[in-house]
């Protein structure tokens, strides 16, 4: 299966079972194929990290405003386009994943559909910052972003 950064993909319901972490989306909600993950690959491409996306972009862009406010930061959410509308990157609950879990890849029209580039590239120094803090502290903490 193609697996690149910056394309959006659909996980199999068998990763929640194994996963069984009550704070990751539900899949298939309701009967739809959300929600659906933006992939950014280890530099050892043995690892997947996933992050959820979500529509709902009033919601987490009035959540972005507080953390800035509190803050003066927010690493942990990313507005931007994909489909040509605006969508909710959540790096807060960035998870990793690995092939084997990968259901299928976002389409439209049997084409493989890439995150706008200023997006990828947002999200993606927005993960490097996240995980060298991480890498600081031997943990991965969101709660400074809280």
């Amino acid at each position: 299966m193609f697996l690149e950064t910056g394309y959006v993909y659909h996980i199999k319901d068998e990763y929640f079972e194994v996963a069984k972490d009550e704070k990751l989306m539900k899949n298939h909600e309701n009967g739809s194929t959300r929600p659906t993950y933006f992939c950014i690959k280890n530099k050892d491409n043995k690892v997947l990290w996933f992050i959820p996306m979500s529509s709902k972009v009033e919601k987490y862009k009035k959540l972005q405003e507080e953390k800035m406010k509190k803050n003066g930061v927010c690493d942990t959410i990313v507005i931007g386009k994909y489909r040509r509308k605006n969508a909710v990157f959540l790096i807060q609950n960035i998870f990793p994943i690995t092939e084997k879990y990968i259901d299928h890849i976002d389409t439209i029209r049997n084409q493989a559909v890439a995150v706008v580039e200023g997006t990828q590239k947002e999200i993606t120094c927005k993960v490097n910052k996240v995980f060298k803090l991480k890498s600081k502290r031997n943990q991965l903490n969101f709660s400074r972003y809280r």
